[in-house]
């Protein structure tokens, strides 16, 4: 109803307004339509001399969403121009489709509109008579589609806001927009915005108008409600009642400020911890309970009148207490101190008088077995060199805990010249030390608690204090004399050098008089040498030298004596040798180097007296066994190995005894076959044999001997190996098996040939007949 009425007052606003304008027209002489903006003529004709329209339009307006099942007149299409026969033709959007004309000139729409879709369709028309020749040329007019409120309100996404606690009344939270299909010019598209009760809304407002939701009151508080979820409303029509709404909830989230301090959990916390706890290392935590979120956590601890301990902020913003300075059990072992905690705000916490902000801390020392405690972090002492000192000094140590345990002491380095007492500590000098082999000692002493308990190290430092125990050594370049250097001529400069750490002022002398050169101490620890007289030839056969005195000048004084060889040469005029003869220069050994020579050349002797002995002990042994007469059993090795059982020719030891069947080592083709040694020491006989023949059986070894001795050129391919025996004089007799086979048994060794092939080789050498197993040489 409201649609259509306002339809019907804009169509007769749009009358008036057209017919006031054809009034005027008629009145100033011109032909109606002539004013009209609506009428857009073609002509080619100059502007001065435009011909007037001959249009006349009546206002054409469509009503949108109108059912068209049968098309309806929305206006006609006049000229002034009388024909008899007339024909209109429209062209542009929608024309003869959406919109028609019949020969009357009256504009019909066909179909159902939408403004939304398209409210301004723009024609053409022209006039024909019945012969199809232009009356009228083209001329525009619009069809506009009025618009009704046929769409409501859409809000186009979900709106969310924040706002801080504790803001003030009007402070913007989020600005929500509705949008509307309908003309935004019209009624039918003006939206108005409220809050519905169904919502959270007594602590917000929103602008009716722009959609902006503010604060309302100054007290939000994050802690009591953290969200708030409000319902907008947007309504067309300027908010009439008739108007189409649409709503939203839009969540509303509280941010949160510092608001609220710190507050302890308990009034009192009981902490235990060892006296051995490590400094800066947390002993305990102190919980704290803040209503703010945790980055608007931010207490500040302050202990009161206690300085062993610090506290500070864990990952949660709690209070870690921490170890400042090392406990010890036996000086104290309760402490008990006040803790306070604040924070910095701008205005007074809302839990004010509820938070606790003082907490006492109670804790107690653990007693902890700790390992000895040196009286310094480190030892330094100072020995002099070449003296034996039995007090050098003292570490010391004891035992921190009530038992007070017995200390021992001890140096991890053996090798280490200083020797320090078990149980008093004290230090001394195992030898002389020498500062310039070794400047500095420095070790570790541990000292363990008694018996096998703790135990600690400490750094010791012995500085060597120098003496003057060093002689002087000279320090020169080559020095050489020309043959035509005249009288107190300078040949060379003399410098020295000491071992030695402390300053020396040295002097130079001659040692013996020399005829031909002298020297001159400056007074500085340099010398000149000169010329004393001549003359100087290099033909000359003579060496010439000085043995040069130096004096150290310290206490006690130390001097040397050094042969220095002097060249003689042919020089130029400017001094510049040109032929030299080498003279031999012998400087002065130290009396070490004397002493390590004197020891390498008697080293060397006693080894090779060693040596000579040895060989003469071997010959000897040898000598008295060639004369003793007496046959021992030997092993001759061709460094190979045998088959086992199966090999019986690697070694045939018959060859051995031959000399005591015919007294020949080589094997006749004119004797007959003796039998081995194996075979005659294999079989068992009830009666004696005789011994084997011991003169011969010596006469082999030495024959075999003498050849070996004798032959240089050719490699031993034998050696002797001596068995333990018993001698001649001993009650048990000889134990070899070569003297075996004269001495009869009782065993017999034939039952070997029952066992099988695998010890057919052994009852063969121990259990078959002499005569058929004889082996011929």
């Amino acid at each position: 109803m409201m649609a259509w009425l306002q339809l019907w007052t804009t169509g007769l606003m749009t009358t008036m307004a057209l017919s006031l304008s054809l009034i005027i027209a008629q009145d100033s002489g011109l032909p109606e339509g002539e004013g009209q903006a609506d009428i857009v003529k073609k002509e080619s004709h100059p502007v001065l001399f435009r011909q007037k329209r001959a249009w006349i339009w009546n206002s054409l307006y469509v009503e949108e969403e109108k059912p068209a099942p049968i098309a309806y007149k929305i206006g006609q299409l006049k000229s002034n121009k009388e024909e008899r026969e007339k024909r209109f033709k429209i062209q542009g959007e929608g024309a003869n489709t959406i919109f028609t004309v019949d020969a009357k000139g009256d504009l019909f729409v066909t179909r159902k509109l939408d403004r939304e879709e398209k409210s301004l369709y723009y024609l053409t028309a022209t006039l024909y008579d019945g012969n199809n020749n232009l009356v009228e040329d083209a001329g525009e007019f619009v069809v506009q589609v009025t618009d009704i409120n046929d769409n409501t309100p859409v809000f186009p996404m979900q709106y969310n806001g924040s706002i801080m606690e504790r803001s003030k009344i009007g402070t913007k939270v989020v600005e929500v927009r509705a949008t509307d299909a309908d003309d935004p010019t019209t009624a039918n598209g003006e939206l108005r915005y409220s809050l519905t009760k169904n919502g959270e809304h007594s602590a917000f407002q929103i602008n009716d108008v722009t959609g902006v939701i503010s604060c309302n009151i100054d007290s939000l508080d994050r802690e009591t409600k953290s969200q708030y979820v409000v319902v907008v409303r947007a309504q067309d029509m300027r908010g009439m009642p008739s108007g189409s709404t649409a709503t939203t909830s839009v969540t509303i989230i509280i941010a949160d400020i510092n608001d609220n301090i710190a507050s302890f959990t308990q009034d009192t916390y009981e902490l235990q911890v060892p006296e051995d706890h490590k400094l800066s290392e947390k002993i305990g935590t102190l919980k704290l309970e803040d209503r703010d979120e945790i980055q608007n956590k931010e207490p500040i601890f302050t202990i009161v009148n206690e300085k062993m301990f610090s506290i500070e902020r864990s990952p949660n913003k709690d209070g870690n207490l921490m170890l400042r300075e090392a406990l010890d059990f036996e000086t104290k072992n309760i402490y008990s101190f006040d803790v306070r905690v604040q924070e910095n705000m701008p205005f007074p916490p809302d839990n004010e008088r509820t938070a606790v902000t003082k907490a006492r801390v109670n804790i107690k020392v653990l007693d902890v077995d700790e390992p000895p405690v040196f009286s310094k972090p480190i030892y330094n002492f100072n020995v002099t060199e070449e003296m034996v000192v039995n007090n050098i000094g003292t570490i010391t140590a004891k035992d921190p805990d009530v038992t007070n345990s017995i200390i021992r002491y001890s140096i991890l380095d053996k090798d280490c010249p200083i020797d320090i007492h078990p149980f008093t500590g004290q230090l001394s000098t195992k030898r002389k030390l020498d500062r310039e082999l070794e400047a500095i000692h420095m070790f570790q002493v541990k000292a363990q608690e008694e018996p096998n308990g703790l135990e600690s190290f400490v750094k010791v430092n012995i500085i060597v204090l120098d003496v003057n125990d060093n002689q002087p050594e000279l320090v020169t370049n080559d020095i050489f004399v020309c043959e035509n250097d005249a009288t107190n001529t300078v040949i060379g400069t003399l410098r020295a050098s000491d071992k030695d750490d402390r300053p020396a002022s040295f002097t130079f002398s001659l040692a013996s008089d020399n005829s031909n050169f002298s020297i001159k101490d400056y007074g500085n620890s340099t010398a000149d040498i000169l010329v004393r007289q001549g003359p100087f030839s290099v033909d000359d056969p003579r060496d010439y030298s000085v043995d040069v005195s130096i004096s150290d000048g310290g206490y006690p004084l130390q001097t040397s004596i050094t042969k220095l060889a002097i060249k003689s040469c042919r020089c130029n005029a400017k001094r510049i040798p040109t032929q030299c003869k080498a003279g031999a220069r012998r400087m002065g050994v130290s009396v070490h180097a004397l002493i390590a020579i004197l020891l390498c050349i008697l080293t060397i002797l006693v080894i090779v007296i060693l040596f000579v002995m040895r060989k003469r002990y071997q010959k000897d042994s040898l000598a008295s066994m060639k004369n003793s007469g007496e046959i021992h059993e030997q092993l001759v090795t061709y460094d190979e190995e045998g088959g086992g059982e199966m090999d019986t020719n690697g070694y045939d030891v018959s060859i051995l005894t031959s000399a005591c069947n015919d007294g020949s080592l080589l094997r006749h083709p004119d004797h007959h076959p003796h039998p081995s040694l194996y075979a005659m020491v294999q079989k068992p006989t009830h009666h004696s044999q005789p011994n084997a023949c011991k003169g011969d059986m010596a006469a082999m070894i030495e024959v075999k001997k003498d050849e070996a001795d004798h032959d240089r050129d050719g490699f031993p391919y034998d050696t002797l190996h001596i068995y333990g025996y018993e001698g001649p004089e001993s009650l048990a007799g000889s134990l070899s098996s070569l003297e075996s086979s004269s001495t009869g048994s009782n065993l017999d060794y034939d039952f070997l040939n029952e066992w099988g092939p695998r010890f057919r080789t052994l009852a063969e050498l121990y259990g078959v007949d002499g005569p058929n197993y004889y082996h011929q040489y």
